[in-house]
Formats: structure tokens, sequence, C-alpha cells
């Protein structure tokens, strides 16, 4: 039997970006000792309170369907944390929680977008996006991010690809890049998106994780709030990967529809995974800023490498937990030599390709093992890349 042309074709007919992961995954499996620095996957686990939050709520019997929406204290201490953190009046009809980030990137997409509409987002980009455009029926249309503008998109290049789309999709903090969006830089995107009409969509997951500069919500933009939906979630800030929460926050009449989409497709997100959310934003930011601290200082451990040596070539990552590392100067691909340093050294990192154009010839290294073992692994990276040079 065959099956419909939009699910065989939501990688566009290349591979999905993972086969490093994969493979490490399999090295692994095989008894192999690899140092995966791979995925944005803590090396910490979700915290103990946070937890028994969630035993609590199940054992007191909140595990039958709850509301679609989302609970309405979740919503309305997830709007309270966007009030805060932007000054964006924002309420409980402005939230849809969701089963994760994915999820409200998903749901926003179908909201902005008709069958073969274009849809804008920029390259390098998480790898999961232009499948996620393919999944409404939009078409996917790459603006790319140079590493000469520290990977901060010009919005010259986005007005050029503008004309006839209807959306724009962002990332800041960025992933791959650690590119955390300057005022100037959102300005630009601003005035793009008012002057084609376009709606914005805004993947804000890693705004707990700033290194240098100031994460702003393009919401908070004048003329923005009406035209910008903003993707949140618990998996970077609280560790709470598995847990599958995250949220769409955009006008009510928006949410409303998308309320809709939710009740035809997911049917909501587990009471008690909700109650465990909601105790954990109301902890406050300390929680957060331990989840947040080891990437910190790997960050710090990576500069300090980095300047010791002049092979590898790298934009500072600004935010979220990765470094993307240019290391044209072997003659590899990213492909190539991630595959070669897997193979030779049990070392994995991703491929700058499974993110797009713009990061070929990079790769992606996760900040996500213990100090040491992260020194050691980006050390031997160098070491590799300075011998094939």
């Amino acid at each position: 039997m065959r099956v419909s042309t939009r699910i065989s074709t939501l990688t566009g007919g290349g591979s999905d970006g993972w086969d490093l992961f994969y493979k490490a995954r399999r090295m692994k499996r095989a008894g192999i000792a690899v140092t995966e620095l791979t995925i944005g996957e803590h090396d910490i686990r979700t915290a103990q309170d946070i937890l028994d939050a969630a035993h609590a709520s199940a054992r007191g019997g909140h595990t039958g369907y709850a509301e679609v929406p989302g609970v309405h204290a979740l919503r309305d201490s997830v709007a309270a944390r966007i009030a805060a953190r932007t000054g964006v009046p924002t309420g409980r009809d402005n939230i849809l929680i969701t089963p994760g980030g994915q999820a409200g990137l998903f749901a926003a997409h179908h909201a902005t977008c008709d069958e073969g509409d274009r849809a804008l987002f920029i390259d390098p980009y998480y790898a999961t996006y232009p499948g996620t455009i393919r999944g409404v029926g939009a078409e996917p249309v790459p603006v790319p991010a140079r590493p000469d503008h520290g990977f901060q998109p010009q919005a010259g290049d986005i007005a050029r690809l503008a004309p006839g789309a209807r959306s724009l999709l962002i990332n800041s903090p960025n992933n791959p890049t650690g590119a955390v969006y300057s005022r100037a830089t959102l300005d630009g995107i601003a005035g793009v998106c008012r002057d084609h009409d376009l709606w914005l969509i805004s993947d804000e997951v890693y705004d707990t994780q700033v290194w240098q500069g100031q994460h702003l919500s393009p919401r908070a933009l004048p003329g923005m709030v009406e035209r910008t939906l903003v993707i949140g979630s618990m998996s970077k800030s609280h560790a709470m990967t598995g847990s599958r929460v995250g949220w769409v926050c955009g006008p009510d009449a928006v949410i409303a529809h998308l309320i809709t989409l939710a009740t035809h497709t997911t049917y909501g997100v587990p009471g008690y995974i909700q109650d465990a959310a909601r105790y954990a934003l109301e902890l406050g930011d300390g929680p957060v800023e331990q989840v947040a601290a080891p990437f910190r200082r790997r960050r710090a451990i990576a500069e300090d490498l980095l300047a010791r040596q002049n092979v590898v070539r790298h934009s500072p990552a600004d935010g979220a937990m990765y470094v993307l590392l240019d290391i044209r100067a072997t003659g590899l691909s990213g492909e190539d030599f991630a595959d070669r340093l897997l193979e030779a050294h049990h070392v994995a990192v991703m491929p700058g390709e499974s993110f797009g154009r713009a990061a070929a010839g990079h790769v992606r290294v996760a900040l996500t093992v213990e100090d040491s073992r992260f020194r050691a692994a980006l050390a031997t990276l160098l070491a590799f890349a300075a011998a094939l040079a």
C-alpha cells in the first residue's frame, strides 16, 4: 500500500540529519565507549522534587483527560513568566500547552500557513524545521545567516525572499550556532515582518541559556504582539526533556483556533506532567540557573581550548548548549570530519550539514558531558583537526 506524499517527503527526499547520531548509538549498543556530544540532552536528569510533584499529582488522581488547552494553573504560570520576562501583558487566553516545543512549532505553522504557502526559516536551523513546515503542506524556504555576520540574520536577506511568503521562523538563542540575536537584528526582522505582512514564529526554548548579551523576545517589539507566536518549553530550562511539555504564546484569537487543532490531534498533555511543570515554574530562577550553570562552564572550557590553536575557527556561542566549529581547514566536509572522528576516536559530534547549507564545513558540539570528559573530548577533536590540516 502507498503512504501519503506528505508523510513520505517530510525530509525532502534526503537524510533527516541524524545519521551520525544513529551510528554513534549503534556503536554504544555494541559495547564501544563513545563520548556523545550530539543532541541537546542534559547530563543531569529532572530534579527529584519536580518528579515528586508529578508523582504526588498522579497519586492524587490527576491521571485522566486534562483540559486540552492546558490546566488553568499552568497556563496562568506560563503567562506570568512571559509577562515578567518580556514586559508584555500576557494572560491565560494567550497560552496553549503543547506536548513539547516541537508540537508547538507544528501547531504554529498550522495556524499561519495554508497548503502550498512559502514559509521562511533561518539557515543554520534545528534539523526538524524544514520537515515541520512540509508537514503542514507548506514550502520551506531557507534564509542564510552567514558566519561573517556572527550568524545574525540580515534584514535584506529576509526581505529578498519575503514577497509572497506567509511566515518566518527564527530561533534565538540559536541552535546550532549559539547566536543570541541583537536588538538591531530583531528590529530588522520585525521591520520585514511588518512590511511584508509575515507571521513571526519565534522559537525561544533556550531563553534561559544566555552567556553574553541579553535575550529579547520579538513579541515585545512595536507592532509585533499581534503577529508573533512564541514557542517555549520546559525541556531545556528545567531538564525536563522527556516530560514533553511546552507552549505556544500568541494572540487569543489564534490560540482559540489552536485549541481546536489540539482537540483533533494531541488532545492535550497529561495532567500530572502539567502539575509538575507548574510546580517547577513556581520555584523561580534558582533551579533554572542550576540547570544552565554546567553549560556556562563548558562554554568557557571550549573558549579556552579554541584560543590555544589556530586550525578550527568559530563564532563565540553567546547562548544555548552548543558550539559550532568551522573545520574547513581540514579539507573535509562536516559529515566526513564527524564520521572519521567517531571511527578514529569514538567522539560523536553532529555534522553542520545536518543544520543546513550555511553550516556546511562545520560540526556542532553539544556541551552535554561532565566537564573533564568534555575538555578531553574537545581536545581530541582539535588535535584530530590539526593533524588533518
